[in-house]
């Protein structure tokens, strides 16, 4: 079950944009309506089961009001780990000894024709207010590569093997039935360049800020994708960093 979030997330604006929880049906639609574009549905809408059971976060354009950002929250604790989404794709049973509440951010996306770096800025200023608001200890979810052809993402999966696996003490199991073992499979020293280039962008921040994955990507055919886990325990963000993502709350 979710846990219940203790405080609203309030309206922040940076420059041209502006972040702000879904209120209605139309704003949860407006984020579905992105989602599908950004991960190439067949559908207009992209939607299933843990939208009504999650806390939605768009970010606008606000001189013309077009939605260029959004994601969802779920708030659980250890004990309900298994009704996440990520717990759908992965063994997460380590994780559930965990202590204190834990954040699922999912659907993350922006639109493609925009790439302005306050985009990522402002989403991120919200997520820090709802993660200090709520005493939130710990932000995961699945960060997900374009494609299912783990070969576009060589350098970058090793990097991730070399630098940023999670301890072995939360890390998650195989669960899904297509993966790419990562860390088992692959020996190559990568290029940094390269790896870089090929890093998502939700999750380059991820690690920037200390953040850690799973040891396998997942295949994901119904959205075309390749993720990994990804955690981010709160109280082992660098405090440069943190004084960062405050600044614009």
């Amino acid at each position: 079950m979710a846990a219940p979030l203790t405080a609203q997330i309030k309206t922040l604006t940076k420059g041209k944009f502006s972040a702000y929880q879904a209120k209605s049906p139309r704003d949860i639609a407006a984020a579905q309506q992105l989602r599908a574009r950004c991960f190439g549905c067949q559908q207009p809408h992209d939607c299933d089961a843990f939208d009504a059971i999650s806390t939605h976060v768009l970010i606008k354009e606000v001189s013309n009001n077009t939605v260029v950002c959004c994601f969802r929250l779920f708030a659980v604790n250890g004990r309900d780990l298994a009704s996440s989404y990520a717990a759908q794709f992965y063994e997460l049973s380590a994780l559930q000894r965990y202590k204190g509440l834990m954040m699922e951010m999912g659907r993350f996306c922006v639109h493609p024709d925009w790439c302005d770096p306050d985009i990522l800025r402002v989403a991120w200023a919200a997520m820090t207010d709802v993660v200090d608001s709520n005493d939130v200890r710990m932000l995961f979810g699945c960060s997900s590569f374009a494609g299912v052809d783990p070969d576009a993402y060589l350098d970058a999966f090793a990097m991730l093997k070399a630098r940023h696996l999670g301890p072995l003490c939360w890390r998650p199991g195989v669960k899904a039935p297509d993966v790419f073992r990562f860390a088992a499979q692959l020996s190559q020293k990568p290029d940094a360049k390269k790896a870089m280039l090929g890093l998502p962008p939700l999750l380059r921040t991820y690690l920037l800020m200390g953040g850690w994955v799973s040891d396998h990507a997942v295949v994901d055919h119904q959205m075309n994708t390749l993720h990994v886990f990804t955690g981010l325990e709160i109280g082992l963000i660098p405090a440069p960093r943190k004084r960062i993502l405050r600044a614009l709350v």
